[in-house]
């Protein structure tokens, strides 16, 4: 009998982002991915999102290292704070682990890791991983699908992925690859991108791009033109590049990610532009606005990026106008529309000529649509399916695009976070849980729970009353107060009256408390938050936040 081989899923199932698996084979661990999300709107004053490392702690030594498929930072983002408690080598494309490790070295722990690099069908062991990886087209070059041979049979993860038949740089999705895994040992396990399995058709060819960007450029004449799109994807960039180019411009890039990316693309040989047409940010304030086009980051409306800052006039370099062309060669990620939104209506306010996928064809998806998820099941042939990368609703449709493409409906399971299924002897099984909570991160990891949230989401709503009081335990008397601070819930100064009876009613229940014999704090302080929160409730029929304040002498 052959020991079984299970998946736990850590992140990136009901979510876009957070991507983060682990295949267990002999008691060892490989990591496959380990990415962040952006917070949602609801989850105020958060910096990011993790995965729950809970589980991982606990088996640290087990686990052999971390594939990262791609350079998104969905998918390699979270290792910077992974690496604070555990320690292991990545492995990933030379392009892949350049992305990753800008952010590791940020956070000074590339001595906690080692990074492996490895190629195109490149097939390698580590430990009792058997990994192929087979090249995928995507938004960010060289990604990669992997192929576990494993016990069990084949695992094939699909990565994010599209099928582009004329991609910017040639390298195509390799369905022959997969063909021949499929034809000669066949695939047990297929964890597939879902991203836009809900989208019928074809996905656009990143290179259509090009021809749209370049006629936007032309029509824009003697305008200064800001392009904002992903750092990391380097074919965006060259085909903005070639277009400001072909158009007499020099290139200018702005946002920290962006110079750093753009100089390692053009170190591994995967951005041409020539040096005299890439000039530093602070090399182009004086030139024609007409020669000019700056690659910025911040097309998602982050707060802090490049463009909002620019769109706030808060920016150190760019001061824009109405004579200033952007183009967001972007789509707002699920979650970052209002961002997105926001900074457009800034940038209209200023008089600047706002260009977004709405208008024209500025953008293609990464991702495959329903078509080339069809055409890839129908090479691979799994035996076992579970949709992965994606909203519940996107899982939910690729795994009827496979029931469609022939899986048997038993051998196609929908899993969230925290599922661990187990390949076995006679098929699939689920086998338990794990935690796999959010981890919120502001400023510092582990600093804010759920509870902290749902405070946040009560101040932000509601508001705050604070009640101070100040008491005299041996004499069983109010020495001060009680005094009543509020924010969020009323405008103090046109409701004293109603502060007044408030004040009076938490006055005569403290009292009534004292009188008994209920002179510790805590007691007081529970007194206190029932009659201040019964008073608002019957008053105002809102529910701020209670914050009692019992001082004794």
């Amino acid at each position: 009998m052959t020991k079984p081989v299970s998946v736990t899923f850590l992140g990136g199932l009901g979510d876009i982002g957070r991507n983060c698996a682990a295949i267990e084979i002999e008691g060892k661990i490989m990591l496959l991915d380990c990415g962040l999300m952006f917070p949602e709107a609801d989850m105020l004053g958060i910096d990011l999102v993790l995965p729950d490392f809970s589980w991982l702690v606990e088996r640290t030594d087990d686990i052999v290292g971390c594939v990262i498929t791609h350079g998104h930072e969905d998918h390699h983002g979270a290792l910077a704070y992974a690496l604070r408690e555990l320690s292991f080598p990545i492995i990933g494309s030379a392009l892949s682990l350049g992305f990753a490790s800008n952010r590791i070295d940020e956070a000074g722990l590339l001595d906690r890791t080692e990074m492996i690099v490895v190629k195109d069908n490149e097939r390698r062991r580590f430990g009792p991983f058997d990994c192929e990886f087979i090249p995928v087209t995507h938004s960010v070059p060289h990604g990669f699908a992997t192929a576990f041979h494993t016990p069990q049979g084949t695992i094939l993860h699909t990565g994010d992925w599209k099928l582009d038949l004329t991609p910017v740089d040639g390298r195509l999705t390799d369905l022959g690859v997969m063909g021949a895994i499929a034809q000669n040992e066949g695939v047990r396990l297929l964890l597939g991108d879902s991203t836009n399995a809900d989208q019928h058709g074809h996905s656009r060819s990143e290179r259509s791009v090009g021809k749209v960007l370049e006629d936007l450029i032309a029509a824009s004449k003697g305008r200064r033109i800001i392009t904002a799109c992903f750092a990391s994807h380097v074919h965006r960039v060259q085909q903005i590049a070639d277009a400001a180019i072909a158009n007499g411009r020099v290139i200018a890039t702005l946002g920290m990610s962006m110079k750093k990316n753009v100089r390692l693309a053009k170190e591994m040989g995967l951005l041409t532009i020539p040096d005299n047409k890439l000039l530093d940010i602070e090399d182009v304030k004086d030139l024609d606005p007409g020669t000019v086009c700056i690659i910025s980051t911040g097309s998602q409306g982050e707060p802090m990026s490049a463009l909002a800052k620019m769109a706030a006039n808060e920016s150190k370099w760019i001061t824009l106008n109405d004579q200033d062309t952007v183009i967001l060669s972007s789509h707002p990620i699920p979650g970052n529309e209002t961002n997105v939104s926001n900074v457009i209506n800034s940038m209209a306010r200023i008089g600047v000529r706002v260009v977004h996928s709405g208008l024209h064809d500025v953008h293609a998806t990464g991702h495959a649509k329903a078509e080339e998820i069809k055409t890839l099941i129908s090479v691979i042939r799994p035996e076992f399916m579970i949709p992965v990368h994606g909203e519940y609703r996107h899982l939910q449709a690729h795994a009827e695009l496979a029931r469609t493409m022939g899986v048997k409906d038993a051998n196609v399971l929908i899993c969230e976070d925290g599922d661990r299924i187990s390949l076995t002897d006679t098929g699939i099984e689920r086998s338990g849980s794990v935690p796999a909570h959010y981890l919120y991160v502001d400023g510092i990891v582990g600093d804010v729970g759920h509870g902290v949230i749902r405070d946040r989401q009560v101040l932000a709503e509601e508001g705050v009353v604070v009640v101070i009081v100040t008491v005299d335990h041996d004499a069983a008397e109010i020495i001060t107060g009680p005094e009543v601070i509020t924010r969020g819930w009323i405008y103090a100064d046109e409701a004293e009256d109603l502060l007044e009876e408030m004040r009076n009613l938490i006055g005569d229940a403290v009292m009534g408390a004292l009188e008994k014999g209920d002179h510790d704090s805590e007691t007081l302080q529970r007194v206190v938050r029932k009659k201040a929160g019964k008073f608002v409730s019957d008053r105002t029929k809102r529910r701020p936040m209670i914050v009692p304040v019992v001082m004794s002498l």
